[in-house]
């Protein structure tokens, strides 16, 4: 289980190294998204909280990134955190997610991405329910869900 001193681990000392890498040019993604999945996940972008059905589901299933299909999270790892995006307390493998310090807009925060393709996902926070503590804050236009 991961737990913040991990992700400050992770953040100031390297990511887990993942199972594959995928790249493609910046035309390549913008041909394969829509231009707000380009918006968030390429450029760092967030979208409006509230905006997606995927805060309120919570049938069972599997969370992959958008951009290229690397399998993120668990719906047994979501809940609902009243902040208006789909929140997760673990990823589903330590090696699935990648930790960079974010100092944008006057704020000190750890932004998650995609460990495979590097896709914006949102950010961690120490604030989520126990065990781990963690709240994983994910836009949801960067995920895909696959049925269980």
């Amino acid at each position: 289980m991961i737990k913040w001193a991990d992700v400050i681990h992770f953040t100031n000392k390297g990511n887990p190294a993942p199972e594959k890498r995928v790249e493609k040019t910046e035309e390549e993604w913008k041909q394969l998204l829509t231009p707000e999945e380009y918006q968030v996940t390429r450029l760092k972008g967030t979208e409006r909280s509230f905006s997606s059905e995927l805060c309120s589901l919570f049938d069972p299933g599997i969370y992959e990134c958008k951009c290229c299909g690397t399998v993120l999270f668990d719906a047994s790892e979501k809940f609902e955190s009243g902040t208006g995006w789909p929140s997760f307390t673990q990823p589903i493998k330590e090696n699935a997610i990648g930790y960079h310090a974010d100092k944008s807009y006057g704020m000190i925060r750890v932004e998650v991405v995609c460990n495979v393709c590097d896709a914006h996902l949102g950010h961690v926070f120490p604030d989520g329910p126990e065990p781990s503590g963690l709240r994983y804050c994910i836009n949801a236009v960067s995920l895909s869900k696959i049925k269980e």
